[in-house]
Order: C-alpha cells, then structure tokens, then sequence
C-alpha cells in the first residue's frame, strides 16, 4: 500500500492510510494526505515550468482518481481536494493480486487463500524494486513521473549505480534547496491495515515483527521509497 501513496504524493508528504483486507482478495483503503509548506511552492513552479493549466491544484483528486480508476484492480477511486495540495478519499480494490499490476504482467503484490496448520487462512507479500515501481506510478500518472524526475528520484531516473539516501539528499539540497531535501528526509506514510484474522507472522525487509491482534501498523520513510536503495518488502500471514 505504500507504493500507492508514494506515486499519489510525488514527495514529501504527510500522509495517513486506514485499510481493510477482505476474504477473497478485495481490499478499501481510506486515504489522507498533503504536502508540506515547500515542497507545495516547488511543484507550484515546476507546474508552471512545464505548462501545467490554470488550476491552482497541486494535487489534483479527481484527475488522480480517473487515472487510478482505469488502471487494472480497481472498483472505484473517489479522491477529492480539502486544499490546494492536500486531499482525502477512498479506494476500493477488487482484487489484490491484479492491483495496479502493469503491462508486463509483473505483481508486486501476491496473494494467497488456503488452510495451514489445518486452519483457513491468507497471506500477503508487498515487493518493491527498481524495476516494478516505475511502471507502476506511470500508470497512475505521467505528471508524477515528471514530478519525480524534476527531483531526481532515483527510483524513476533508473540509473545503473544505485544512488544512497545521503548522496540524493545532497543532491536535492543542492538544486532546490536544503529545506526541501529535509521535508523529504523527515516525510513518512503512515498505515493502519486490518486483516480477516489474527496476525501469525509479520515480516518488514526480511526482519521479523511481533504481530499484534488483525492490525498491521506501517510507517515508511518516503525518502526509502524515492532512493529505493534496496528493494523493500512486507509479509503478513493471517488465520482465521
């Protein structure tokens, strides 16, 4: 899920999902967010740069959900501006597995029913890389992408040599400025997913988390998202 608000936000942002794993593989999200004070004038001018329209938006909800909305796994996106650079709404996904899954046909999630142990139960596993990501905010928006470029995030440039967070930082710091490199740097995601059942197992990069009741709290440094200098990934199991 963290994915969806990093291509959403573009970058520096604050920002609060609470979602719901259902049987069967759908899934509804209620999303929060908005950018910070300069990182907000920076899109403004980087809009302005590339001909961007009239609209005083710089997060635009409805164009992201009509993009959102036609992209594969989707039932319905409904965002909508509480402010220039802010925005609130719902999505509801019809089936995990195909979410936001792109041409290449290559997941970054998988999802799985069955019993273990003799008991009903599902897992989830979130993989991010180099790779998927890219495709993936190019099918919710070709202006984020742009975005992203123009702040040089590598996960959209792509480069060979991976790029560290200290190194983008400079970098950022450097073409705009050091208080947006530190909106970047302190900006996090914040999730609240409940699954069908109690939590078994839990495992953020490989590292393994006490899991507590059906909820799985997240809270993810936008700036690991934008560098991605190795791939991230998050695995829950459930029972019912």
């Amino acid at each position: 899920m963290a994915l969806v608000l990093c291509s959403l936000l573009l970058a520096s942002c604050s920002a609060r999902i609470n979602g719901v794993v259902r049987e069967g593989g759908s899934a509804e999200l209620t999303i929060q967010a908005a950018l910070e004070p300069q990182m907000t004038s920076l899109i403004r001018r980087l809009k302005a740069m590339m001909g961007g329209s009239g609209s005083n938006l710089i997060l635009d909800g409805p164009s992201i959900s009509r993009s959102m909305a036609a992209s594969p796994g989707m039932s319905s996106v409904s965002l909508n501006n509480t402010g220039p650079a802010a925005l609130e709404g719902k999505i509801v996904i019809i089936r995990l597995e195909d979410f936001l899954a792109t041409v290449k046909e290559k997941r970054f999630i998988t999802y799985w029913e069955g019993r273990t142990n003799g008991r009903p139960g599902g897992r989830i596993l979130i993989s991010l890389d180099r790779e998927t990501v890219p495709e993936v905010i190019g099918l919710l928006s070709a202006e984020a992408v742009d975005y992203l470029s123009a702040l040089m995030a590598p996960v959209v440039l792509g480069e060979d040599e991976a790029m560290s967070k200290p190194e983008y930082l400079s970098l950022v710091s450097s073409l705009y400025g050091a208080g947006i490199a530190e909106e970047i740097r302190n900006a996090r995601i914040f999730a609240f997913i409940d699954f069908p059942g109690p939590i078994t197992t839990f495992n953020v990069n490989g590292a393994s988390t006490k899991p507590e009741g059906t909820r799985a709290e997240f809270a993810v440094s936008l700036l690991d998202l934008l560098v991605l200098e190795n791939p991230m990934s998050w695995e829950i199991s459930w029972q019912r």
